[in-house]
């Protein structure tokens, strides 16, 4: 056989072969985008809480940050800084990614207001079909999926916890701002449906001298008690809310984020890391070709529960011994 000929066969098969054998092509890079709702900038330690499990879950998914995916972050601002927010989610959608993740209900609703198209998937949000961001938990319908925040009958968890902790207290107030947490309602209803004998305060607070006078008003008669929903104004004033419990000697369970650790009697809530980590599936499938609006709003798997043993006795309170062992973090 003439060498050319021999060459001409090997040409011919090489054509044949699979792509792969004969170059290793560049992976594709993907393109996604994340609003870090609760955050002012990548600096910000409660981006550092939200980005390091979700960079853990990305990579553990596959997908590998500058080699097959290309991420945007943006960030919201302040707790109650929307103009930032509504900023922020009108530069990601220009950027025309391909699956938006969006933290908390005001980023989702920005998100959600710039586009019908490009799919977001949500966080930390508490009533996406009373906001109207999906048609139903079981059938989103739309552009949008995701995980909330709680079932909406923790509250009844709340007011149960509560009373086991403090089994004299006999009136609670809930602590809230109604013109940023529509979705108190049915928390309050479980709440209420939990408290047995108990009287239950709906208190409002809408700036912190109001506020204050609520937590002083429900502490001037014995054996009060607070519940605090977590929301924008109670997340914004999470610190001062817990400085004026310990003030008025007011016994609180305060589910916001961290609360437990800055001082806060007691707090049960969805595993942060958790629910950070469980979208990444729904990002992972949405780019491999998967509808939002045939996703599921699901809820989170896992809660826990965190005592602060040194302001329980500042409060002069003995935790039970069975509610110890239930708890997933102590603080001595």
């Amino acid at each position: 056989m003439q060498r050319r000929d021999f060459l001409g066969i090997l040409g011919g098969a090489a054509a044949a072969w699979p792509l792969g054998v004969r170059a290793q092509q560049p992976e594709q890079m993907r393109h996604i985008g994340v609003l870090v709702g609760l955050a002012s900038s990548a600096n910000d330690p409660i981006a550092d809480g939200f980005l390091r499990p979700f960079r853990d879950a990305m990579l553990q998914a596959g997908w590998i940050e500058g080699k097959n995916i290309r991420i945007d972050y943006r960030f919201g601002g302040a707790l109650a800084d929307l103009a930032k927010t509504n900023a922020s989610a009108a530069e990601l959608v220009a950027l025309q990614p391909e699956v938006i993740y969006t933290q908390g209900l005001p980023a989702t609703l920005a998100v959600h207001r710039e586009t019908k198209t490009v799919p977001i998937v949500f966080t930390q949000v508490a009533d996406p079909v009373g906001f109207g961001l999906v048609d139903s938990l079981g059938r989103p319908g739309g552009n949008v999926t995701g995980f909330v925040v709680w079932d909406l009958s923790i509250g009844g968890k709340w007011m149960q916890l509560l009373r086991e902790l403090v089994p004299d207290v006999t009136h609670v107030g809930i602590l809230y701002n109604p013109h940023t947490a529509p979705y108190a309602p049915p928390l309050i209803a479980s709440a209420k449906a939990a408290a047995g004998n108990v009287q239950v305060i709906e208190s409002h607070s809408h700036d912190d001298s109001e506020m204050e006078a609520t937590l002083s008003s429900l502490s001037k008669e014995p054996h009060g008690g607070l519940l605090v929903i977590p929301e924008p104004f109670t997340n914004a004033h999470r610190d001062q809310i817990i400085a004026q419990c310990a003030r008025f000697g007011l016994p609180a369970l305060n589910p916001l984020i961290g609360a437990v650790k800055r001082g806060a009697l007691i707090s049960y809530t969805f595993a942060f890391d958790e629910l950070i980590r469980q979208p990444i599936s729904y990002i992972d499938r949405i780019l491999k070709g998967e509808s939002p609006k045939d996703l599921p709003v699901q809820a989170p798997t896992k809660y826990e529960l965190a005592i602060n043993l040194k302001t329980a006795k500042a409060l002069g309170l003995t935790v039970p011994p069975m509610l110890l062992t239930r708890a997933d973090e102590v603080l001595e």
